[in-house]
Order: C-alpha cells, then structure tokens, then sequence
C-alpha cells in the first residue's frame, strides 16, 4: 500500500506548500507525459506552469523516473510514469467543482515492499525521509479534518469558516470541516 496523505489547499496553501518544496530538488510531470515535455523544479514560481489536476514530483537527486510507452488507448505515443520503480510523489491537487465547493486533494508514494504492486525493495531511505519530511510538513502547519483522514491547509480553514464548503472528491464524498 502507499502512503497516502488527503488535503484541502487554497491556493495561497499551495503556495506556502511549494515553497516548503523549495529545499529539495523535486521536478514536475504530468500524469501522461508528451514527448516533448520540458520538466521543471517544483517551486513557488512555477505554481502556474503546474499541470491542473495530477502530478508527479520526481526526486531526482535520489533517482531518475522510469517511464514507459503507452502503447494503446487515448495516451497512444505519451510516456507513463512507472510510480512504483521510480522515487516519485504523486499528488492531485485539490480544486473548485462547479458549485463552488473546494474538492480534496491528495498526495502518495510508494515506499513498502508490496505484492500487489510487484515491489521487490524498499525505496530508498533518502526518499523514505524526504517523503516523511513533507508529510510531517503537512501534519503540523494543516488542521485535520473531521472526518480524520482529511488535512486542511490554514487558509482554506479560514475559507470554510467563512462559508466555503469543504468536499471528499472521491465518489459521492462528503463534506469535511476542520476539527475544532
């Protein structure tokens, strides 16, 4: 299983987030990556350049992405991300629906040996606890949310006190608020 963190960001969170990410030498990808991509560091500046929905954020002092060729369907000719293998964080960046409502975000890594995903090490400890690092990040500057699983960033709590309402993106979600 990876490690998974869900996440209510506004965007002024996700500029003190990136800038949080500045210290390491992480570089951005989209989920499908065209062959004529160009990457770049994920940092403050480069909020606008990011892809608008899912990511991947390669460490790549620790280790290259592996990719692959998509060889069927709609991604023909792109090039896939191997999330396993590779040292990489996903992360899909939270967003407005079309009431208004912020809907959760979420970032994973795959760290642990695992059968369903054929991982046969452990990742590195370096990425290990750059992973860590950045978790903890998000634990101590968000409040958690209510239900537990959910962390919101400090202005996107201030938002919902204020009226914005706060909604699991996944099927069907509920609303989240922060624990008090």
């Amino acid at each position: 299983m990876a490690n998974v963190l869900q996440f209510f960001m506004s965007p002024d969170d996700e500029v003190a987030f990136f800038r949080f990410l500045e210290r390491f030498n992480l570089e951005v990808y989209p989920r499908r990556v065209p062959e004529d991509w160009e990457t770049f560091r994920a940092t403050m500046e480069n909020i606008p350049r990011l892809p608008p929905e899912e990511l991947y954020m390669v460490a790549t002092d620790i280790g290259a992405a592996i990719v692959d060729k998509v060889k069927r369907g709609p991604d023909k000719g792109h090039w896939r991300i191997d999330e396993v293998r590779s040292p990489v964080i996903f992360m899909e960046r939270s967003r407005t629906n079309e009431e208004g409502e912020l809907l959760s975000g979420q970032f994973w890594a795959e760290l642990d040996i695992t059968a369903q995903t054929g991982r046969k090490n452990a990742a590195p400890d370096r990425f290990r606890r750059l992973f860590m690092e950045i978790e903890e990040f998000v634990k101590k500057t968000f409040r958690k949310g209510d239900p537990k699983d959910f962390f919101v960033g400090p202005k996107a709590a201030r938002l919902c006190k204020e009226g914005l309402v706060l909604r699991d993106s996944a099927f069907r979600g509920g609303t989240v608020v922060p624990y008090k």
